[in-house]
């Protein structure tokens, strides 16, 4: 086996400026419930032994430390109170009050609700969580506004908003951005050149095709995605964009925006064959994920994950370009011996 001659973070870096490097990077997406199980499964310390045990190239996450008025119990800053729901093997934490539900007007929303300020926050924290943790890729800052959005006014109402509240969309999500906007800048002024990566999200797809229009996506969205764009390009660091699904409709848009790495190449739905999206898109973004946690991981092979893992450095992986990683959060249904397959074939075959 040939010898590693980067760090987590010379690696990352490596693919991101479509350098040389010694193998693919390897990055970790899991629920707490299936980490536990990993971890119990390999007999290790803890996540830290887990890492450097499958070679993960892991992302070290920086933030700031809510100073602000208090909350109460289960409540977010936004207002949103949150349950968590039992699924058998982990629980989520499901919105089940959304505050904005209420108001049929933007002037409503203006008398009667507080949005969170960004001095709710302290940052000066922030330089000593990256102490000794230089080797490895560092994240910070981003923006997944619609996600908030659907938690105020309740999932269903929040789609039926972009057709009968088009002015309530644009209200609420112009203060969520500069929210965003205003968090994401802080934080890079606290560890200046530092940040790496910064995540520009939105969930566009489902899995059979968009669950917006492109002209949705081009109206409410894309403006305010691409003035986070630029604040992180801005800082040097590089924007990880995260929509789940079918969503190849709009990724010459969300490249033309400038998102750098695409998360998590969910190739089985509809139109992200992972050939066709190389083909058009891999001298343009670098793909991150590509590893099907709805099937291969969780009710797969072990030989059928170890087969997926080398098509995917053959075909994401061609001439670089690639991050190998599940395509999303791993569940605890997942085998553990599914999970160390992943790593320890695609240590084994990603090298240069």
């Amino acid at each position: 086996m040939p010898k590693e001659t980067m760090t987590p973070r010379e690696r990352w870096l490596a693919v991101l400026q479509r350098q040389k490097l010694d193998r693919v990077p390897m990055d970790y997406w899991a629920t707490s419930e299936a980490t536990e199980k990993l971890i119990k499964y390999l007999g290790c310390e803890n996540e830290e032994v887990m890492f450097k045990q499958l070679h993960i190239d892991r992302v070290i996450s920086v933030g700031p430390e809510y100073v602000g008025p208090p909350l109460p119990a289960d409540t977010d800053v936004f207002g949103c109170r949150h349950k968590k729901v039992d699924y058998q093997t982990g629980s989520y934490s499901e919105c089940i009050f959304h505050p904005l539900a209420q108001y049929q007007t933007v002037e409503e929303i203006q008398h009667n609700y507080t949005w969170p300020d960004p001095d709710w926050w302290d940052y000066s924290n922030i330089p000593n969580q990256i102490i000794g943790k230089e080797e490895y890729p560092i994240r910070g800052g981003g923006s997944e506004p619609f996600l908030t959005y659907k938690k105020l006014r309740g999932e269903e109402q929040a789609y039926v908003d972009l057709i009968l509240n088009p002015e309530m969309v644009h209200y609420c999500l112009d203060k969520l951005f500069d929210l965003c906007y205003q968090n994401t800048l802080r934080i890079y002024e606290q560890i200046p050149g530092k940040v790496m990566l910064t995540y520009v999200a939105e969930d566009f797809g489902s899995q059979e095709d968009l669950m917006y229009s492109p002209d949705q996506i081009r109206e409410f969205f894309i403006p305010r995605m691409k003035r986070m764009i630029d604040l992180a390009h801005q800082a040097g660091a590089f924007v990880f964009h995260h929509s789940d699904g079918a969503i190849r409709k709009i990724l010459p848009d969300m490249i033309e925006a400038g998102i750098d790495i695409l998360n998590p190449i969910q190739w089985r739905c509809n139109g992200m064959d992972r050939e066709g999206l190389k083909r058009d898109f891999g001298d343009k973004v670098i793909f991150h994920g590509g590893v099907d946690n709805q099937y291969t991981l969780a009710f797969g092979s072990v030989e059928e994950v170890r087969q997926e893992v080398i098509d995917n450095i053959r075909i994401l992986g061609e001439g670089g370009g690639y991050i190998l990683a599940p395509c999303h959060n791993i569940q605890a249904i997942s085998p553990p011996e599914n999970i160390v397959a992943m790593y320890e074939t695609g240590f084994e075959y990603g090298w240069s």
